[in-house]
């Protein structure tokens, strides 16, 4: 069950999960880091959003999912009176969370330094790219370039001829905002118990090259080649791989273990025929006879053969027909919440469910009087007279 809000009521602990009670300062920033906010304030933390005025590229709006769960505060961070309102904000708080690039936020009078000195106990959550050192530090980048060069990229997509990248899911939120989320939960449970807080450096090469820990026990392998399409899980055997139906469409085929791949060769009707498949020599052959089964019918028609077995195969589809797959929708994978489909939070807990809260913010600055209100920021109404901050309108 998924507790949900659909009024824009800012007050503590209005959210569900085993993170409540917990306290973030996010100042924005796009893609991995407000994710690992969004996830926070899934897991019940009471996130309160810091954005420039007017908001920035590639976010924003109200269906941003990325910035749900927890209010938009404008605060002009030239001022030294929104800098001195970001460190109001952090005594109270347990972690801050930002995304800029290493500096910046010394820049702005808000390092670390200067944030411990108010708050002992605060997680400071650093996402960039390359990281904080490094030579490539100051070098600006996007997802597919941080995955280039952990070694990641190299082996992705069963094109010999080029690699082909997934999106921006691997480094960014792969890489990123996952190993972020850990870090911070990491350093709040460290912190529970020493009462000192300290600086999670989350770089998305460091945590694309920890999930990719696979690759790296392959290489110690003689047999292993350094090449796409040639190895057990990377569409190198015929048993895992890709097949199109003769509607166009595609299925997955994941059965690796002799029991699984058996139920396979049965349902696919090539039992009889299908060569010994550990022999490489096999391979083009077997590739063959699967090809050519998987065009006498259309997905639909090899879902309903498959489906319920374990021959680990399954139909290929957009996120449009995943909102009503029986098992995801069994499940609710995806929940409609203020008028929009969107994943539910995830993980699941038995006993602190996690909520869905505010729905991302219609514009910049709409919560910023009531929620700097409900953190305890003094004078609200003056920082607004003053520019030091922003209260939007819808």
């Amino acid at each position: 069950m998924i507790a949900r809000m659909s009024e824009r009521e800012i007050q503590l602990g209005q959210g569900s999960g085993p993170l409540k009670g917990v306290k973030v300062v996010e100042i924005a920033g796009i893609g991995p880091s407000p994710h690992a906010c969004m996830t926070l304030a899934d897991m019940g933390a009471d996130v309160i959003r810091i954005e420039r005025p007017g908001g920035q590229m590639l976010t924003g709006g109200k269906h941003d999912l990325l910035n749900r769960g927890r209010p938009s505060v404008a605060l002009d961070l030239k001022n030294p009176e929104a800098i001195e309102t970001v460190l109001e904000l952090v005594e109270s708080a347990d972690v801050l969370v930002e995304g800029m690039r290493p500096g910046v936020l010394e820049r702005l009078g808000l390092g670390p330094e200067v944030l411990h000195a108010r708050n002992p106990r605060l997680v400071v959550g650093r996402m960039t790219g390359w990281g904080q050192s490094g030579p490539f530090a100051q070098v600006a980048g996007h997802d597919m370039n941080y995955i280039s060069i952990t070694g990641s990229l190299f082996g992705l997509g069963q094109d010999k001829a080029r690699p082909h990248f997934p999106a921006n899911l691997l480094g960014d939120f792969g890489g990123g905002s996952t190993y972020l989320v850990i870090g911070i939960l990491a350093a709040l449970l460290e912190a529970r118990t020493s009462g000192t807080g300290q600086v999670v450096d989350a770089a998305i090469v460091d945590g694309t090259a920890h999930l990719n820990a696979m690759t790296a026990a392959f290489m110690a392998s003689p047999s292993y080649k350094e090449e796409r399409v040639s190895g057990l899980l990377d569409g190198g055997a015929p048993f895992y791989d890709i097949y199109e139906t003769s509607d166009g469409r595609h299925v997955s085929v994941g059965a690796l273990e002799p029991q699984f791949y058996d139920a396979f060769i049965d349902l696919l009707g090539v039992k009889d025929t299908v060569p010994d498949r550990w022999d490489p020599a096999n391979h083009d052959e077997l590739r063959r006879q699967i090809t050519e089964a998987f065009k006498t019918r259309t997905q639909a028609e090899w879902v309903e053969v498959f489906e319920g077995t374990d021959a680990c195969v399954a139909g290929i589809i957009p996120m449009s027909e995943a909102i009503a797959h029986p098992h995801m929708a069994a499940r609710e994978v995806f929940v409609e919440h203020a008028g929009q489909v969107q994943p539910a939070p995830a993980p699941r807990f038995s006993r602190t469910a996690s909520s869905l809260a505010l729905p991302p913010a219609p514009a910049v600055g709409i919560d910023t009087r009531a929620a700097l209100t409900a953190w305890g920021v003094g004078d609200v109404d003056g920082l607004i007279e003053r520019g030091v901050a922003v209260q939007a309108t819808a």
